[in-house]
């Protein structure tokens, strides 16, 4: 067997191969910009410098603690500050940052703690109470520490816990932290919803962190030094990644520890905001902002939205506001965006509608990622490229999770194959581009038939007296089950579910046509993610 020259006494040293980490990229930029403006939060303003020299600190008294490797750090913190430096300084030390949502109630909330085995938790005070409650009800014993923020200052006191600052400032702004020993090491932990049963423990690394890093700011458009303000939660896959990903481009982040309309349109206005994330519910807040909660945006903001598409109306008046708009998809279980949906200019001179069915699709695989198509779940073949045949979408690459903490079981399901198996539904057009079509468990199954509830959904948005709708399956003795139409209106708007019924059967076959429409307010996560799951317990009722 002949010796491959490029092989032989060629090795990895530390000269020529250092594990893929995102935590570098703050260090290069606090050196290249120390006193350019990293943060901004109410009146306060922190250089790249204090940013680094603050997570360094903050990693510095975790490590006091004997937090390294192995350990988990959890976090209960809005859009702020000590969010940032948490992303930073925590995997510093080798631990991996687990950010809880802050929407969750005690006992879910007691579940993680225990099943990360938490040993340190930042708190902040808005949260005390439900933390507090959790904290009785978990089996761990973590070190607490009470976050005060001091621009929004909370109440109560909880003086028995340890003050953020105080355990900060007692760290070293010069510690050297710690590289991870390998790329594949975990740096983040990210809980899926746990709509079914308890929620799975989805862990990173920080190849894939650091590569998300590079991709985020490529399909997002980010050159040089852009300011993007913190509409999505950063507990939601770690932001999407875009704590890390600033630090790439010397970006300003600018806090928001409350989503309202007239604190988005002044910080857009005031700041500058070049880039912002979210699911459609940011575009309506912004949208339906009264007269005096508006400012005028005289430069274009880069909008990068995931979740199902929003209507073309909504569409449109996002476009006319001067925004720009990037349509994204993905899963906690791909560090968020894992696809985009590359425009290309020879569809701007398509008709409206056919402009529309573009928009609507997911798109490509993101450039991090290796591989993207829809397949037979049974067969693992892909489906025939024909925009009409129903399969799983699957994805492959560096972007995919480590695994889920401590589940097997779990891990075997997911990557059966060597792919992941997403859980959505979607076809795969001629082109490549891959559209969803539902969730595996959202498929309605009517007398036989297959019923897309987006499908159903796509029409009822099209009507205009409505804002947000959501279709579910409901038992029925005859069918097995049939579409039932959530419904919530516009403000001002009137509509009667006759009148609904008829407007979806002059759009849709009569089979996939509501038999029930329900009108209220749509239940959302924190994140702008219609909870299907209380709507299909009430079709259960």
């Amino acid at each position: 067997m002949s010796i491959n020259p490029f092989a032989a006494n060629l090795d990895k040293n530390p000269a020529n191969y250092q594990p893929l980490t995102p935590l570098s990229q703050l260090a290069r930029t606090a050196a290249i910009y120390p006193g350019r403006t990293a943060i901004i939060h109410g009146k306060q303003r922190s250089s790249y410098q204090t940013f680094y020299n603050r997570s360094r600190q903050l990693a510095s008294a975790l490590a006091q603690q004997f937090v390294g490797p192995g350990d988990t750090v959890s976090v209960m913190l809005p859009n702020t500050p000590a969010m940032l430096e948490a992303h930073y300084g925590v995997p510093m030390t080798g631990a991996v940052l687990h950010s809880l949502n802050t929407r969750l109630d005690a006992a879910i909330i007691a579940f993680q703690l225990d099943h990360a085995n938490t040993k340190v938790i930042i708190i902040d005070r808005e949260f005390a109470d439900v933390m507090r409650d959790a904290l009785a009800q978990a089996k761990v014993n973590p070190l607490i520490i009470d976050y005060n923020d001091k621009e929004f200052p909370q109440e109560p006191d909880r003086s028995s816990w340890e003050d953020y600052d105080e355990f900060v400032a007692k760290g070293d702004p010069d510690f050297t932290w710690r590289m991870p020993d390998d790329e594949w090491d975990a740096i983040a932990l990210n809980y899926t919803s746990g709509t079914t049963g308890n929620p799975k423990g989805v862990v990173y690394h920080h190849r894939g962190a650091a590569l998300m890093c590079y991709a985020n700011t490529v399909a997002c458009e980010m050159v040089k030094h852009p300011v993007y303000l913190w509409t999505l939660p950063m507990f939601h896959c770690n932001g999407w990644c875009f704590p890390w990903s600033l630090s790439v481009v010397a970006g300003t982040h600018v806090c928001l520890r409350w989503v309202r309309a007239k604190a988005m349109h002044d910080a857009i206005a005031d700041h500058k905001v070049t880039h912002l994330s979210g699911a459609p519910i940011v575009m309506s807040t912004l949208l339906n902002a009264t007269d005096d909660e508006k400012r005028e945006i005289t430069h274009t903001v880069s909008f990068n939205h995931a979740a199902a598409p929003p209507p073309p109306s909504v569409l449109d008046a996002m476009s006319a506001s001067g925004f720009k708009l990037t349509h994204l998809y993905g899963l906690t279980e791909t560090y968020g965006p894992a696809t985009i949906n590359e425009w290309h200019s020879t569809w701007d001179d398509l008709s409206p509608e056919e402009q529309t069915a573009k928009k609507t699709r997911q798109g490509v695989r993101y450039a991090a990622l290796e591989d993207l198509t829809v397949m037979d779940p049974s067969t693992m073949l892909r489906v025939p490229a024909d925009g009409d045949t129903i399969g799983e979408v699957m994805f492959r690459g560096n972007i995919v999770m480590k695994g889920y903490l401590k589940n097997p079981k779990a891990n075997d399901e997911a990557f059966h194959g060597g792919w992941f198996h997403s859980g959505d539904l979607g076809v795969l057009h001629p082109d490549g581009y891959i559209q969803l079509k539902d969730r595996s468990k959202d498929i309605i199954i009517s007398g036989g038939e297959n019923i897309s509830s987006i499908e159903v959904e796509d029409v009822i948005y099209k009507h205009p007296a409505v804002s947000s709708c959501a279709v579910v399956a409901k038992p029925d003795d005859k069918w097995g089950e049939t579409p039932c139409a959530f419904v919530e209106l516009r403000p001002g708007e009137t509509l009667t579910e006759d009148e609904l019924i008829q407007w979806c059967r002059q759009n849709l076959a009569r089979f996939k046509c509501p038999r029930d429409v329900v009108f209220m307010e749509i239940p959302k996560t924190s994140t702008g993610k219609i909870q299907k799951f209380k709507l299909r317990q009430r079709t259960q009722m």
